[in-house]
């Protein structure tokens, strides 16, 4: 079953999954708290805005020493890990966020998913239909495709690389990259999964 991009939230761990036919030659680059996709070196060159983003960013609230996991499948996991950082609860980070830069306005009108780790965990999505963002006690995943609304699912990770290992090679069609995280004492790890 082909589901597209995708999140796995749980309450200490999370992962994001690229998963993609059209544009497969892509691969996660990590820098200071941050999990980019891009293009790899054999990519053609393309126009299209939606293949390059920031898919995983670790922020930490002022005057807190304790950090929250912005995963998503876009443009939109910036401003929702800014929100955050400026003080937004992470719910609401999320729905502002998500309503205010909507569904991507592609050939398939892609769903953005996205889901936040930390003192509250929440996973949501924004579909030419319907915004929703549900808070998470058990991993649930969303999904761009067939799995487009937010539903339990068995996920059994605890650290950052086997967050990223498990999302990668789970049995949904066109795996291409997958970053995990996982908590690390008031922190987080990060991992990724480039398929190599």
């Amino acid at each position: 079953m082909y589901v597209g991009r995708f999140v796995v939230v749980g309450p200490e761990v999370g992962a994001y999954r690229v998963s993609s036919r059209s544009f497969p030659n892509r691969k996660l680059i990590e820098r200071d708290g941050t999990v980019t996709v891009g293009p790899t070196e054999d990519a053609p060159e393309t126009d299209n805005p939606y293949i390059a983003y920031n898919c995983l960013r670790t922020v930490e609230r002022p005057g807190e020493n304790v950090e929250t996991a912005v995963l998503g499948n876009g443009s939109h996991v910036d401003p929702i890990a800014e929100k955050v950082e400026r003080g937004y609860p992470a719910r609401d980070a999320l729905v502002e966020s998500l309503l205010a830069l909507d569904y991507e306005k592609d050939d398939y009108d892609t769903p953005r998913v996205a889901g936040t780790v930390g003192e509250e965990s929440y996973v949501g999505i924004v579909r030419s239909d319907a915004l929703l963002v549900e808070q998470v006690t058990e991993p649930t995943l969303v999904a761009t495709y067939e799995k487009d609304e937010p539903e339990a699912f068995d996920f059994a990770a605890e650290s950052a690389a086997d967050a990223a290992r498990e999302a990668y090679d789970l049995d949904f069609e066109h795996a291409v990259c997958a970053a995990g995280v996982a908590r690390s004492g008031d922190g987080f790890e990060r991992a990724i999964e480039n398929g190599n």
